[in-house]
């Protein structure tokens, strides 16, 4: 069967494909094992997908399923792509194939503050546990089950698994060993932010 690509083009773009989906699951908060858990995969499965070891990421169907359990789209994973294989994208003007762009050049979406929050003790492991670093993004809401931090009205901070929430309460996982639910009023949290990455420091 022909191929209609270099197998080193090939094995770059399957490479890139799975940097890609590493970015994006490191941005959730998640490890390879709770990722690959999401679709009933070992985090070895996972991981050879991350690694370009798998050509299956390829395909359409397999795209949506995996970035489906980021909570992301197989778009998401093209800009990714497009973004890491192209560092000054953003100074060049995008041309489709066959066609001359004219007229104004986009800029790029501006950054996204990001915040660090280093664990003192293991009130979340397994999760995380002391000395890891929590990178969130104030501001951003968190999904069930993601890693948040809570700003409290005395200014301190805490950090819990997402439940849920309404105009009353905050629900969130945390504070022990077996992760106990806990029931925050609403007037004591100022701010939650959705933890993007846990970082092993050290």
């Amino acid at each position: 069967m022909a191929r209609f690509t270099d197998d080193n083009d090939a094995d770059a773009e399957i490479r890139a494909l799975g940097e890609a989906l590493a970015m994006l699951r490191r941005e959730r908060g998640l490890s390879q094992a709770e990722a690959g858990q999401r679709l009933g995969m070992t985090s070895q499965g996972w991981g050879l997908y991350e690694a370009g070891k798998r050509s299956g990421l390829f395909r359409p169907d397999v795209q949506r399923r995996l970035t489906g359990a980021l909570d992301a789209t197989p778009e998401d994973l093209a800009l990714l792509v497009r973004a890491s294989s192209t560092p000054s994208a953003l100074t060049q003007p995008f041309k489709p194939d066959g066609l001359e762009m004219r007229g104004r050049i986009f800029e790029g979406a501006p950054s996204v503050e990001r915040r660090r929050l280093q664990l003192s003790s293991d009130e979340l492991a397994p999760w995380a546990a002391a000395g890891t670093v929590l990178e969130y993004v104030p501001g951003r809401w968190p999904r069930r089950d993601q890693g948040c931090v809570i700003e409290m009205a005395d200014g301190s901070l805490r950090a819990r698994l997402y439940v849920r929430s309404d105009e009353v309460e905050l629900v969130v996982r945390g504070a022990g060993a077996l992760l106990t639910i806990e029931k925050i009023p609403r007037v004591q949290a100022r701010a939650v932010s959705a933890v993007v990455a846990r970082l092993d420091e050290g």
